[in-house]
C-alpha cells in the first residue's frame, strides 16, 4: 500500500463524513460537529453493550419522545430496536466522528467496572465462600453463573472498551484475594479496575464458553477462539488459559484487522529502508528473513511486503501459526499439528501448488529451512522469520538448523531485524532538558543530535492520558552484497562478516534515535527497544 493509498483512504473516510452530514440536512436530522451534554437520568435507558454494539448514546427526553446521538443517524435499524427497548419515540442527531466517539468514551468509558461494582454489590454469594474454595464449585454451578445477562454483558464490554481502546492483549489473572485484569495498550500493560474476587468463576468460565472450551477442565492448559462483529467489523480473539495456585489465568489477544497497518510508511521504515525492501521483494527468487523477538511486528512488516507485492499475475501463498490476518488475493494456510499439517509438511505441499511468492510464518528447525532453501534456489521468492537479536545473526541461526553456508550464502537476499517501540502521542509532544544519567547513556554523536534536550508525551485526551499512541518499527537491514555472500559461504564467524556488511548499513539503535531526535519516539524508549540489539 502506498502513501497515495493511505491519503486517498482518509480522503474518502472525510467524503462519506460530508456526504452522510448533507444526507441529514436533506432529511431534517439534526446534525452536530460537537458531542453533545447529556442527562444523566437517560443514560441508563440503554444498557451500555448495546449502546456500544448499536453506536447510539440517549441524551435527553423532549416531549415526550428521546433524543439519541447516532454514529450514524441513517441507521434506522438502530434506531428502532432503541425505540422497541425505550418505549417511546426516538430523534436521531447525527454527531461526526471523532466527536462521537468522545461522547461514547465519555458515557460509556468505565462502563465494565461500574457492572463489576454492581455485580458485587448485587451478588448473593458470599465473597469470602468463593475466594477460598474455588476447587468445589461444580461446573454445572460455573455454566449457571456465566449464563446470567449481567455477567455476559460484563465480559461482553470488558471486549468492548479493549478493542476501542487500541488493546492487544487482554490478561485476566487470579490472586489469592483479588483478581486483576490488564490491557496490554502500545506494548505496555495498563491494570483496570479489577471485578471482584467471588465473580472469578463465573467471568472465566464465560470466557471458556465464548472461545469453545471446556469449563469443567481447570487443570490443563486450554486454547480457543471468539469471533465478534464490532461496529460492522469482524474482530478475532486467541484466548489462551493455564492453571495456576489460585485458579485459571486467561490471555485474550485481539486481532483487529482494522488496526492493522500494511504499510511500511506507517511502520515507521525509512525511506532508505523503504528503497532496499522495494528492491527486495522485486526480485524473482531468493529468500528474506525478518528477524526479532515474539511481538516485535515481524509478521505486520512481512504482510505489509505481500500487500504491496500482490499482483493478480501472481500465486502468493502463505504457511502460518496461526492465520493472523486475512489478506484479499492471497492463500494462506493455518497450521494444523494434530492433523499433520506442519510447517514443513504444508511448505511441500505449496510447492506442488506452482506460487511465484511464499510466505513461511517461523522458519523453526532443520527440516523447514531445508524446503526454504530449495524452495528459494528453485525459482521462489520466499518471506519467512525467525528469532535473532540482531539481522547478521540469522546467517548463524541458519547453520544452526543444519543449512549448508555455500546454500544459504546462494538463496539470501537481504536480511531485516527490528523491535517496537511506542510512538509518542503528536497532539501532546513536548521538549524537556535530557537528564544527566540518560546524556550519559548516549554517544557523542546522539547527543549531537539532541542538542541537550529530548521529547516526551505530556498525555491528553487523545491519548487518554498516557502520552503515547501507537507503535512504530526500529529497523536494521542488511543487503546481501556479493562480498558479503562470500563471506557467507566461507562460514565466517559473525565478527568476521561485520567486516563485510555494505556502507549503508546502519545499526537499529542508529535508526530509533534518528525518530527520537525527530519526536516521533522517546529516548528511553529506543534504549529499551533495542539494548539486546547492541550487545549482540
Amino acid at each position: 500500500m502506498s502513501e497515495i493509498d493511505l491519503d486517498q483512504q482518509q480522503n474518502t473516510a472525510h467524503e462519506e463524513a460530508d456526504e452522510t452530514a448533507e444526507k441529514c440536512r436533506l432529511l431534517g436530522i439534526e446534525w452536530l460537529e460537537k458531542a453533545p451534554d447529556t442527562d444523566g437520568d437517560v443514560v441508563g435507558l440503554i444498557e451500555p453493550d448495546v449502546a456500544v454494539r448499536l453506536r447510539v448514546v440517549p441524551i435527553r427526553r423532549d416531549n415526550g419522545r428521546l433524543q439519541i446521538a447516532m454514529a450514524d443517524p441513517l441507521d434506522i435499524t438502530a434506531a428502532d430496536e432503541v425505540g422497541a427497548i425505550v418505549g417511546v419515540p426516538i430523534t436521531r442527531i447525527g454527531v461526526q466522528g471523532d466527536a462521537f466517539s468522545e461522547l461514547m468514551r465519555g458515557t460509556y468509558g468505565t462502563t465494565a467496572a461500574r457492572m463489576a461494582e454492581s455485580l458485587a454489590a448485587d451478588s448473593g454469594m458470599a465473597s469470602t465462600d468463593l475466594e477460598h474454595n474455588l476447587d468445589a464449585i461444580e461446573a454445572g454451578d460455573i455454566h449457571r453463573m456465566a449464563e446470567e445477562p449481567t455477567l455476559i454483558n460484563l465480559v461482553n464490554l470488558l471486549l468492548l472498551e479493549a478493542i476501542q481502546s487500541r488493546t492487544s492483549d487482554v490478561h485476566i489473572e487470579p490472586f489469592e484475594n483479588e483478581l486483576k485484569v490488564k490491557y496490554r495498550i502500545d506494548g505496555m500493560l495498563i491494570e483496570q479496575p479489577p471485578p471482584p474476587k467471588h465473580l472469578q468463576p463465573a467471568l472465566i468460565g464465560r470466557i471458556k464458553i465464548m472461545a469453545g472450551m471446556n469449563i469443567a477442565e481447570r487443570y490443563v492448559p486450554q486454547d480457543g477462539h471468539i469471533t465478534l462483529r464490532f461496529e460492522g467489523r469482524k474482530v478475532d480473539i486467541r484466548v489462551s488459559t493455564v492453571p495456576t495456585l489460585y485458579g485459571e489465568s486467561v490471555v485474550m489477544r485481539i486481532l483487529d484487522k482494522s488496526s492493522i497497518q500494511l504499510d511500511l510508511v506507517t511502520l515507521g521504515m525509512s525511506e532508505e529502508h523503504r528503497t532496499t525492501m522495494d528492491k527486495l521483494i522485486a526480485k524473482p527468487h531468493g529468500l528474506v528473513l525478518v528477524t526479532g523477538p515474539t511481538g516485535s511486528g515481524k509478521t505486520t512488516t512481512l504482510y505489509a511486503c505481500l500487500s504491496k507485492l500482490y499482483d493478480p499475475r501472481k500465486k502468493i501463498i502463505t504457511i502460518e501459526d496461526p492465520v493472523e490476518y486475512e489478506l484479499g488475493g492471497i492463500n494462506q494456510i493455518p497450521v494444523n499439528p494434530k492433523r499433520g499439517l506442519t510447517f514443513a509438511t504444508g511448505l511441500r505441499s505449496i510447492l506442488r501448488q506452482d506460487p511465484d511468492v511464499i510466505f513461511v510464518g517461523e522458519t523453526r528447525d532443520a527440516e523447514t529451512i531445508d524446503i526454504v532453501i530449495r524452495s528459494a534456489l528453485t525459482g521462489h521468492l520466499v518471506f519467512s522469520t525467525l528469532h535473532t537479536n540482531d539481522a547478521l545473526s540469522s546467517v548463524g541461526r541458519m547453520m544452526d538448523m543444519g543449512a549448508e553456508p555455500y546454500l544459504a550464502a546462494s538463496v539470501l537476499e537481504g536480511l531485516l531485524a527490528q523491535r517496537l517501540g511506542r510512538r509518542i502521542c503528536q497532539h501532546c509532544l513536548d521538549w524537556e532538558p535530557m537528564s544527566e544519567d540518560l546524556e550519559h547513556r548516549l554517544t557523542a554523536e546522539e547527543r549531537e543530535l539532541f542538542n541537550g534536550r529530548m521529547p516526551l508525551g505530556r498525555g491528553c485526551d487523545e491519548c487518554r492520558n498516557q502520552g503515547s499512541l501507537g507503535r512504530l518499527g526500529f529497523y536494521e537491514l542488511v543487503r546481501i552484497t556479493p562480498t558479503l555472500r562470500a563471506a557467507i559461504a566461507e562460514n565466517m564467524s559473525m565478527v568476521q562478516l561485520r567486516k563485510h556488511l555494505p556502507e549503508e548499513f546502519e545499526p537499529m539503535r542508529v535508526d530509533g534515535m534518528s525518530k527520537a531526535a525527530r519526536g516521533e519516539t522517546t529516548v528511553q524508549e529506543v534504549l529499551r527497544a533495542t539494548q539486546d540489539v547492541d550487545e549482540a
